[in-house]
Order: C-alpha cells, then sequence, then structure tokens
C-alpha cells in the first residue's frame, strides 16, 4: 500500500509505462479518504462550508487546495493512462469518462481487468 502511494507521487507526470492494479486502486483510495479527512478537519477549523470565502485566510486555503486538487488531479490522470497501458489498451480511453454514467462504469471495469502483456514498457 505504501509502495503504491510512493509510485503515485514518483510518477506523477508520468503518462508512460504501465502501474497494476494495486498500483492503481490503493493510491485512489487513499486520496480520497484523505481529501475527506482534510476537508473535514478545515470545515471544523473554519465553522463553515470550505467553499465559503469571507476573509483573506479563507481565500489562502482555497487557492492552496485548487493548486493541489490540480497537481493530484494531473497524477491521477497519469495513473489512469498507465493502468490502460497494463490492460494493453491507448491511454485516449480515458476519454470514455466524458460518457455519463456507462462510460463511468465501463471505464471501472477496465481499471479492473487484470494486467496483459503488451507493447507498452
Amino acid at each position: 500500500m505504501i509502495n503504491s502511494y510512493k509510485k503515485f507521487w514518483s510518477n506523477v507526470f508520468n503518462f508512460s509505462g504501465k502501474s497494476n492494479r494495486p498500483d492503481y486502486w490503493w493510491p485512489i483510495i487513499i486520496n480520497w479518504l484523505l481529501a475527506v479527512i482534510i476537508i473535514a478537519i478545515i470545515q471544523a477549523i473554519t465553522g463553515h462550508p470550505f467553499e465559503d470565502i469571507y476573509n483573506f485566510r479563507d481565500l489562502y486555503a482555497n487557492m492552496v487546495s485548487d493548486i493541489i486538487a490540480i497537481i493530484v488531479w494531473i497524477g491521477t490522470l497519469s495513473l489512469r493512462i498507465r493502468r490502460l497501458h497494463d490492460t494493453d489498451r491507448s491511454g485516449w480511453w480515458v476519454l470514455l469518462n466524458l460518457v455519463p454514467v456507462i462510460g463511468v462504469i465501463w471505464f471501472i471495469i477496465l481499471m479492473l481487468l487484470p494486467s496483459k502483456d503488451s507493447r507498452w514498457n
């Protein structure tokens, strides 16, 4: 689990290569849990929803969270593309997520498929 998460952060901007199932699912689960916990803590400290901005401290916290969210989004995109490579598919299959409901379900199924020997290294 920890190695998978370390690999996620060391390959944030790596859109080539492969990622196996544990290297995909552990970072996804950990990032979601961390996001929920951190947002709950920030909302408890400020006493209002995270998106509401009442002063410069709120604005600063919101800007920092947006920057972190962009970096994690890029890392997740690269991880999804590497996972697709591991199932012997092109990274362009990531666009399947743009299709409402059916596309997202299909993409999750692709992420659950076992690894295949492929042309991607």
